[in-house]
């Protein structure tokens, strides 16, 4: 429990003078009539106590740095139906703060007391959890290699005639067998043309020979996520027009990976990333004209409409470290995540090529970019779907990242991981 009374005490310093910090924990949320999802506590509770218990709360005085966690108060018919939860005194000893009390004797600690802002309590939150420390950097990699796994099982045992969902069950066990039981996010298994509906969410198509098979998928331990995508022939063979297509897709993942230093900004290196993508599509024949041109008058995101990366860690998308790491967009490219990289940073990187009806049909967006695509051409990519490839990469304090994801992505591999016993 050092681990988390460390993140404690660091909030605590960060708010001192501003009140008594009240973190609230999740409650269950209602499915429908008597029945509730899962529960995940939320990311900011597990954060600073790994309690994994719905109805709690958490109160920090700065001043005398004293930590109440309040529980509520069980009966025994709760206990009946869900079984035991942990006393006050279990609780103090599981989760090492200095008291417990009951969630109905909230009243009673914070009275009439100050309480720090939403606001400041946010920002500070944000700020504490940008840079991973080294045990949520072991948890990160521990949900990467269970997932990973999962994902060449995928590999190995996905083929035409199964459904999609099937695919997604292969990933579930997989992730389930290893001990983690829940899922960072709804998986996205698409295939053929669906792999061009970015949060593509029905999985119900069957998989065929001669088409792409994208599952962008990825397991969480004890709330750290792994985020992990991968596309690969459902034939276990690459066609030409396949091949050609994930190159450019991962030529353009490696080199910016590779350039994930502290100090680069992300919006620079997302930039990059769609200055190397139009040049793949250019050698393709589908774009024409300048590569800046093409890139700051918005022609390549017709094919590449999303962000290059994005902040993981307890949510999948994370926070992006308060308002100290704010800084303005320095390119001439709309990006969501704009921030300098800093030594644990955990970040994705997902560059995609995509061909997308709903824009390559565009008669406003044809209008426009008519000088500079040949929608004829890429009409015929119409039943291609698209092609992405994502892995979690830490910002280490020089060198290269750390790339937390192992799961087969050059061409040869990927084949050698589809082949049939």
């Amino acid at each position: 429990m050092s681990h988390y009374r460390q993140l404690r005490a660091a909030l605590a310093h960060k708010l001192a003078g501003r009140g008594l910090v009240h973190v609230v924990g999740g409650t269950p949320v209602p499915r429908n009539f008597d029945v509730d999802y899962p529960f995940r506590q939320t990311s900011d509770f597990l954060y600073l106590t790994g309690v994994e218990e719905p109805g709690c709360h958490l109160v920090i005085d700065p001043e005398t740095r004293r930590e109440t966690l309040f529980v509520p108060r069980i009966d025994a018919h709760h206990r009946v139906w869900e079984g035991h939860v942990p006393s006050p005194a279990e609780a103090r000893r599981l989760f090492g703060v200095d008291r417990v009390m009951y969630a109905d004797e909230l009243k009673k600690v914070v009275g009439r007391r100050r309480v720090a802002s939403r606001a400041a309590l946010r920002d500070a939150l944000d700020d504490l959890r940008a840079c991973k420390t080294e045990g949520e950097l072991a948890l990160m990699r521990r949900a990467n290699e269970i997932s990973g796994a999962a994902h060449r099982e995928v590999m190995r045992s996905a083929r035409a005639g199964m459904r999609e969902y099937e695919v997604q069950a292969l990933f579930d066990a997989a992730c389930l067998r290893a001990g983690l039981k829940h899922l960072a996010y709804p998986s996205i298994v698409a295939t053929g043309a669906n792999a061009a509906v970015l949060h593509y969410r029905r999985n119900d198509a069957p998989l065929r020979d001669g088409e792409l098979l994208l599952i962008d998928a990825g397991a969480e331990d004890k709330g750290y996520a792994a985020d992990i995508t991968r596309t690969f022939p459902v034939s276990g063979r690459f066609t030409r027009r396949q091949r050609d297509v994930y190159q450019i897709v991962l030529e353009t993942q490696k080199a910016c990976i590779d350039a994930c230093r502290p100090g680069v900004v992300s919006a620079d290196l997302h930039v990059r990333s769609m200055r190397l993508i139009a040049e793949g599509l250019k050698s393709l024949g589908l774009l024409r004209g300048e590569t800046d041109g093409l890139v700051e008058g918005g022609a390549v995101r017709l094919f590449y409409p999303h962000g290059l990366t994005h902040m993981l860690g307890l949510d999948v998308h994370d926070v992006t470290g308060g308002r100290r790491r704010k800084m303005p967009n320095p390119t001439k490219v709309p990006v969501r995540f704009c921030a300098k990289l800093e030594p644990g940073f955990v970040i994705t990187m997902e560059p995609g090529v995509y061909f997308i009806a709903a824009l390559l049909k565009d008669p406003a967006l044809r209008r426009k970019h008519k000088a500079s695509v040949d929608f004829a051409k890429a009409e015929t990519f119409l039943d291609f779907g698209g092609v992405r490839i994502e892995d979690d990469v830490v910002v280490r304090p020089s060198g290269p990242p750390l790339n937390l994801t192992s799961v087969p992505k050059e061409i040869a591999d990927v084949e050698a991981a589809c082949a049939r016993a």
